[in-house]
């Protein structure tokens, strides 16, 4: 992790993608968070994506509109990397609260008035998008200008495939999500904002019925989409007015969708808006974790930090809350199917990426979830391995705080158990350390941590690999079960 970027100071990684990463930084001067958008460096030759890189930047530095990002500054690190400084989405994105909750109607028609509007000023500009799609949908607090509590925006974020309307009316480039992406687009056919508008109805579609329109495996297979099934099920009733508004949206040929965004929404609007009800704010719950800027769950050993997981994101669990118009009911992932909310599980197992991890944890601390590697210690100087690493808690900063619990689990490199394992001042004792499997793990039990307790253990994995795990926990017992749940897989 750089410590800076130009004059930004860096606190963690937000994520990752094919062509950049995007860091949570701190500008100083102006005392606020802002997101760094750098391109990655195994792309910093290429001159066409390092131009469309830069034509993103362009086509946000045109938009002034709260439904869409920001962007504030731009410039390029030592080694000649473009950078994008932009507004910071504390809220996450869209995908991350379909994978978890779910939307009611009202928060879903919510979501497509501010969409809609991000698009219009885009559509105004000149500028099209290309590929809405839930991950590009952001939302960010805003904090409230009275006595209220703030509420959520959502804001179109990512324009790396944005074009403007002048290139688009002519033949392009391929490219797009497909389940998302308009017949016309996937086809390479000229464009116009009611490409845009399609994919905004698919989104709708989505966030309605929990579940997508359509599941293309390609872009040949989006060029030639059909009607999509039916908006309304037993458990999600719509009217037919709702149906007809979206299906309109999602029409195969440009020629019978509604004209504009601006009519789309519009529409929806005078068909849902009376059974949806009226959204309170904040009309998505604001979650205060977020908004930390401070570390991910880290551990700490010899006096020294280890380098921290990647920060803490929302994950698919092993079921996602969603609510239908009357009834509120258990979505289960991936199938369209309910289950009463009080069947769900006490425990859930959470994989990280590569299945190369897992652990079994109460459903409660299934919040904040990091599950892609880290960058540990030990590693030769210059080296800059990736290893598997998962990090589960009931906040994203469940290390550090003696009210929250979690667990992390990471392999590090290492022939032989570490002379000491973490310290932790802020717990009254610490238990002797305990070896077993003939010397090769060894744990510590601290207790009077808060209201609970912190357990570190080390494993000899492999004969130069070493496991480490650190549980925060309100008791023993549960710390020990999540503990004894910690499986590895593909080491032997």
């Amino acid at each position: 992790m750089p410590a800076r970027l130009g004059r930004y100071a860096v606190r963690r990684r937000i994520g990752a993608g094919a062509f950049a990463t995007v860091w949570l930084a701190y500008d100083e001067q102006l005392d606020s968070p802002v997101a760094i958008k750098v391109l990655a460096e195994n792309w910093s030759e290429d001159l066409a994506v390092r131009q469309r890189f830069l034509e993103e930047g362009r086509f946000l530095r045109k938009v002034e509109s709260p439904y869409v990002v920001t962007v504030y500054d731009a410039g390029e690190l030592d080694d000649g990397r473009p950078y994008l400084v932009m507004s910071y989405a504390d809220q996450g994105t869209l995908a991350d609260r379909l994978e978890i909750d779910g939307l009611t109607p009202a928060q879903a028609l919510e979501v497509v008035r501010e969409v809609g509007m991000g698009l219009q000023t885009l559509h105004e500009r000149g500028v099209l998008h290309r590929d809405l799609k839930p991950a590009n949908v952001l939302f960010r607090a805003v904090p409230s200008t009275g006595s209220g509590t703030g509420r959520i925006r959502a804001m179109v974020a990512d324009l790396g495939l944005g074009k403007s309307m002048e290139v688009s009316s002519r033949l392009t480039v391929i490219a797009g999500t497909p389940s998302f992406v308009a017949p016309e687009q996937a086809q390479g056919e000229p464009l116009d904002p009611r490409a845009d508008l399609y994919s905004l109805a698919a989104l709708s579609y989505l966030m309605l019925a929990a579940r997508a329109a359509f599941s293309h495996a390609s872009l040949t297979a989006a060029a030639a989409p059909g009607p999509p099934p039916a908006l309304s099920t037993k458990e999600r009733p719509y009217p037919p007015e709702v149906e007809a508004v979206v299906s309109r949206g999602l029409a195969a040929d440009r020629e019978d969708r509604w004209p504009d965004v601006a009519s789309y929404v519009a529409a929806l609007d005078a068909a849902l808006g009376p059974v949806a009800g009226e959204v309170v704010e904040p009309w998505l719950p604001l979650d205060p974790h977020l908004t930390q800027l401070g570390a991910a769950p880290s551990i700490k050993v010899d006096d020294g930090p280890l380098p921290e997981p990647v920060s803490p994101r929302r994950t698919r669990r092993r079921w996602l809350v969603g609510l239908a118009v009357a009834a509120l009911a258990v979505a289960v992932a991936g199938i369209g199917g309910y289950v009463a909310a009080g069947d769900r599980p006490d425990t859930v197992t959470v994989d990280d990426v590569d299945g190369a991890l897992s652990v079994t944890v109460p459903v409660a601390w299934d919040r904040a979830v990091a599950d892609d590697g880290w960058l540990p210690p030990r590693q030769k100087e210059g080296e800059k391995t990736e290893y598997p690493a998962l990090s589960v808690g009931t906040t994203s900063g469940w290390s550090d705080d003696a009210d929250a619990q979690g667990v992390f689990v990471g392999v590090v490199p290492g022939t032989e158990l570490p002379a000491r394992v973490p310290g932790h001042p802020e717990c009254a004792a610490a238990k002797p350390p305990v070896t077993a499997n003939d010397g090769e793990t060894v744990t510590v039990l601290y207790t009077g941590c808060g209201d609970g307790v912190v357990v570190e253990r080390v494993v000899e994995l492999t004969d130069n690999l070493l496991l480490w795990v650190q549980v925060r926990s309100a008791t023993s017992a549960t710390a020990n079960r999540v503990l004894d749940s910690v499986e590895t897989h593909g080491f032997s």
